[in-house]
């Protein structure tokens, strides 16, 4: 049974969050003294000499109405890097606690379990880049806290089955977190539509994929009420600036538009797979859910620094555990794409 009190730190559950100016008043006024600012401006055409929202009320409804999830569901960081921190220093206590991930995946769960002490056991995929379940089972122990799931994963690009996702939320009494920034690319249905099933679902997305606006740093979690409470309490009081919220929301009235990038973006994936297949120093290419492919070659390093030395940077693989030979290339424009073609065309 899943009971939030039994994984929070305790310096957590006693902790009283800081209290904003923004946090005390909320409405109308025309007059405001209450936030220590400059009355007078900026030295910018915008003005942004006032505090922004601390909670991001109206990026959160326009949100809620796209993903079909109450705003109280929502909580919204600098970036889902942000989050995943947030939920470490949330219920892991330093020194003592433990989070499992399951390599080859996203490197920030790592970086964040370091920066906060916190111990990590890895349960490598499968050969298939699926869940190892009985690794699992057996990695899982009284201080385990959470369970990191990368789907569609990074940088192997597929889904990770959704029956074996649902054997860890049922059987698991930690948080697993499902980290879904390239869904939007996906087949798959999103995880969002199962938070009234599980109490200790956590799902992460982002805007800085197929939204395309990563230089903004805005990342989403959804999950239950009382999770949403406990990060709200922990994150910084105005951790989403003025000039993000304000760009944000414009970007979120133009749902057509990103529909449209990401339909284009899965028709030139596929005819990129197409044209590499063909070339003799690609062994193999994976099945990819994601806006990237993983590309299995010959030799990884040095495709890598030819393309380096013609302008074209893709991430280099090599050196990660079942991905070694690989290649992971983001899909770009018909031209990008193209011109990456040619290149390779010219190493063969």
């Amino acid at each position: 049974m899943f009971d939030i009190n039994n994984l929070l730190r305790d310096n957590i559950k006693r902790l009283v969050p800081y209290s904003s100016a923004r946090d005390e008043f909320q409405g109308e006024a025309s007059v405001f003294l209450d936030a220590n600012e400059n009355a007078f401006g900026s030295p910018l055409v915008q003005a942004f000499n006032r505090y922004p929202d601390p909670m991001q009320h109206q990026v959160k409804l326009r949100l809620s109405q796209i993903k079909g999830v109450p705003a109280r569901n929502i909580f919204l960081g600098n970036g889902s890097d942000e989050a995943i921190d947030v939920l470490f220093r949330s219920f892991c206590n330093p020194g003592v606690d433990n989070v499992i991930i399951v390599p080859p995946t996203y490197g920030m769960y790592e970086v964040s379990a370091n920066i906060n002490d916190v111990a990590i056991k890895k349960v490598l995929l499968t050969d298939g880049y699926q869940l190892n379940l009985e690794g699992i089972a057996e990695a899982i122990d009284d201080n385990t806290k959470l369970i990191f799931i990368c789907s569609p994963n990074n940088p192997t690009g597929n889904s990770i089955n959704r029956d074996d996702i649902e054997t860890l939320l049922a059987n698991f009494h930690g948080i697993v977190v499902v980290d879904e920034a390239y869904i939007n690319f996906s087949r798959q249905k999103t995880f969002i539509q199962e938070l009234t099933e599980y109490a200790n679902l956590v799902v992460l997305q982002t805007l800085s994929k197929a939204w395309g606006l990563a230089g903004l740093r805005v990342g989403m979690a959804f999950a239950s009420e009382e999770i949403i409470e406990v990060m709200n309490k922990v994150k910084p009081p105005y951790n989403i600036n003025e000039a993000s919220q304000t760009l944000t929301l414009q970007a979120l009235a133009n749902v057509e538009q990103v529909n449209a990038w990401i339909k284009e973006t899965l028709e030139q994936r596929d005819k990129l797979v197409l044209t590499l297949k063909d070339m003799t120093f690609v062994r193999d290419i994976y099945p990819s859910d994601a806006n990237f492919i993983l590309v299995k070659t010959t030799d990884a390093k040095g495709i890598y620094n030819y393309l380096v030395d013609n302008g074209i940077i893709v991430r280099n693989r090599n050196n990660v555990e079942l991905c070694e030979g690989c290649l992971r290339i983001t899909i770009g424009t018909p031209e990008e794409n193209n011109k990456l073609i040619a290149t390779l065309q010219q190493y063969q």
